[in-house]
């Protein structure tokens, strides 16, 4: 069956009380049941990067949804991709930076290669909620001299204004 992207849309789930009582959780994960429709969300965003008509060099894929959606868009976009990861999980010298969580600091960390100098990042990643991660992710580039210029996600919790952390534009697919 062929995808649109309304399709698509409609098969993210929601949990009630998950984690813990008064969270509405959003389940992305039956895309995945449907390999058309994970091509259709990746294609979606290709052509949204595409659009931009900037010269992209690097996908950012944050911990650990981004990395679901970050590396397929990645090869077709015929670029480089890049992990965000928490503190301890990747080799070799890094860069890291510390932020808030809702209950208290965490630090992610990249490869200290991953990006060079001038190369313009697109971060990529499942959902936007108070926006800490991905404003970490972006002092992450900024610290290898790289610029952020689109930060895309699959959901958003707009009451949580998230996307105000952010210095780059933001994208996202289903706003809650």
């Amino acid at each position: 069956m062929p995808y649109t992207i309304e399709k698509v849309k409609e098969l993210v789930r929601e949990y009630p009380d998950f984690p813990s009582e008064g969270i509405l959780f959003r389940d992305i994960f039956p895309i995945f049941h449907h390999p058309e429709a994970v091509e259709c969300l990746i294609n979606h965003f290709v052509e949204l990067i595409k659009a931009l008509n900037k010269q992209v060099d690097v996908i950012v894929g944050l911990d650990a949804r981004g990395f679901l959606f970050g590396p397929l868009i990645a090869i077709k976009l015929g670029v480089s991709f890049v992990p965000v990861r928490k503190r301890g999980k990747l080799p070799g010298q890094l860069v890291s930076v510390t932020y808030m969580k809702e209950y208290g600091p965490d630090v992610f960390e990249m490869q200290a290669d991953g990006i060079k100098a001038g190369q313009n990042v697109v971060i990529v990643d499942d959902l936007l909620a108070t926006g800490g991660s991905c404003k970490a992710a972006e002092d992450l580039v900024a610290q290898m001299k790289g610029n952020v210029i689109l930060n895309t996600f699959v959901i958003s919790l707009v009451g949580l204004e998230g996307d105000k952390k952010l210095k780059a534009p933001v994208y996202t697919l289903i706003k809650c």
